[in-house]
């Protein structure tokens, strides 16, 4: 079995950043793509920014140029830098990866349980 745990999120006001950590941990051989999605109130849960194990990444369009995702291999933990943040950036921020366990043949996702990230204007 495989957990995802976030950390960082919090209440900030517009303009101001955030940085969320999300760490893995459990029975695993190899993580493959990583990312953050996030889900606003009464809204569905939308992709943010993925990356995968080679570093290359995906951005949504209203979070390019503010949002950076990262990752760091030997700790199985990936991050989201996030600046200038708009009240829109507002939901909860889910992380997410493809996960081959130990003795597995099959990629396998995962989830978080989410972490609250409030932007006031």
């Amino acid at each position: 079995q495989v957990q995802l745990v976030e950390s960082g999120g919090g209440l900030v006001q517009a303009g101001e950043s955030l940085r969320l950590s999300c760490a893995a941990s459990g029975s695993i051989f190899t993580i493959f793509d990583m990312g953050w999605y996030r889900q606003a109130p009464g809204k569905q849960r939308e992709l943010v920014a993925t990356i995968t194990g080679g570093g290359s990444t995906n951005y949504a369009d209203s979070v390019k140029g503010r949002f950076t995702i990262s990752r760091d291999n030997p700790k199985n933990t990936v991050y989201l830098q996030m600046n200038s943040l708009k009240p829109e950036d507002t939901g909860v921020y889910y992380c997410a990866a493809e996960v081959i366990e130990r003795g597995a043949f099959r990629k396998k996702n995962y989830w978080g349980q989410g972490t609250q990230v409030t932007v006031s204007s």
